[in-house]
């Protein structure tokens, strides 16, 4: 009777939220390799004819503003590779990447790469609706997301066989080659695709949920003994690009006794980095993000304060130094993602997105066999009037 009871309910969120899972699946394994792609087309800069100087990052700023007057940056950022365009990121506003040699000034391209991208991910959250539908959207994706954990651990106690033999394993754990008829096949992809891709797809599926119900958020927080933080209060250190802040960066510039080339090479002295991330304004302390990994592991984000006067260390707050709650949540944002363990995660990531496109049609496949064909039968022994 339990098994019978665990069945039904696992059948029945899987027909409900089967095609809510099947959209956030496609988009999932779109969205893999994002932040890849987007820096590789950002990154587009011809390297420095030999012999070029690298110009100051207050003549880049000039350009920059030059280009778009009344532009003031919040943050901006250099990565450890010489050929790389310096970004100068305004919030809202947008970025601007200029050549660190030419002080060529361009916009983040391609455009049509970022908004594909955008509309993808608007898709996977909220069926890219805008306005006052977009939180009855967001409602459907967060329930269905809720539903998908429930198939993901009710799916791991249907798949034991029902008599513990290894033939009964066998079919389960591996394709078998003799499912020839579509039942059968669709049967045995079902569970094998489940079983292997369990564990990650548990830990995507239980991320989303976070992200999806404040009290998914909050259960986080209470876990390590700590109280969640106000509705709206970021979880950590704002996003590259999005630095709170602001001001007359010609006037924080003039404030500064150390220039931004200065103080951005004291910060690189510190240690190791892939990116700096200077907020602005700089004026009193200069306030760095330093990224040694990929910008999506977490673990190696850390925080640097210099003076801004004299260019010595005032803080250094290492991810590890931040609130366990904190850390914890953080964490759950890049390991929906897999990013956190690196491009092996965000591979895994994409791989479990894809075998649940097959999970779900294997699935929806035995919901119709079951519940929908026996209603165009015949009963056995009708014949004809």
């Amino acid at each position: 009777m339990f098994r019978k009871t665990i069945f039904w309910l696992h059948l029945t969120c899987g027909v409900c939220a089967g095609g809510v899972v099947l959209m956030m699946s496609v988009t999932g394994v779109l969205l893999a390799y994002e932040r890849q792609i987007v820096d590789w087309a950002d990154r587009d800069t011809a390297p420095p004819a030999q012999g070029t100087e690298r110009q100051t990052i207050e003549q880049l700023l000039a350009a920059a503003q030059a280009e778009r007057p009344g532009f003031q940056p919040q943050a901006i950022t250099l990565r450890n590779d010489p050929s790389a365009p310096v970004t100068f990121a305004a919030g809202r506003a947008g970025a601007l990447l200029v050549d660190p040699y030419t002080a060529a000034v361009r916009e983040p391209e391609p455009k049509a790469l970022r908004d594909f991208f955008e509309a993808v991910e608007g898709w996977h959250r909220w069926f890219n609706v805008s306005g006052e539908g977009r939180a009855t959207a967001r409602a459907i994706t967060g329930y269905s997301n809720l539903l998908f954990l429930v198939l993901v651990v009710t799916g791991l106690y249907l798949w034991l066989p029902r008599v513990w033999k290894w033939p009964a394993f066998k079919t389960r754990l591996v394709f078998n080659r003799f499912a020839t008829t579509g039942k059968a096949r669709d049967f045995n992809w079902h569970h094998v695709f489940g079983l292997w891709s369990a564990l990650p797809l548990a830990v995507v599926v239980a991320t989303a949920v976070v992200f999806s119900f404040p009290w998914a958020n909050a259960l986080v927080y209470r876990s390590v003994g700590e109280e969640p933080p106000a509705r709206g209060s970021p979880p950590g250190p704002p996003r590259e690009g999005q630095r709170r802040g602001g001001g007359d960066a010609n006037a924080d510039a003039a404030a500064t006794a150390l220039a931004y080339d200065e103080l951005f090479a004291r910060a690189a002295a510190h240690g190791e980095w892939r990116t700096l991330t200077l907020s602005l304004p700089a004026a009193g302390s200069a306030r760095f993000s330093v990224d040694e990994g990929n910008g999506g592991q977490p673990q190696r984000r850390h925080t640097l304060t210099l003076d801004a006067a004299t260019g010595e260390v005032r803080a250094w707050a290492p991810f590890a130094s931040q609130p366990a709650g904190q850390r914890l949540r953080i964490w759950i944002r890049f390991l929906h993602t897999g990013e956190a363990l690196g491009i092996a995660g965000q591979t895994v990531a994409a791989i479990v997105s894809a075998t649940t496109l097959l999970m779900v049609w294997t699935g929806l496949a035995l919901a119709w066999r079951r519940l929908v064909l026996p209603l165009f039968r015949r009963p056995a022994g009708a014949g004809a009037p």
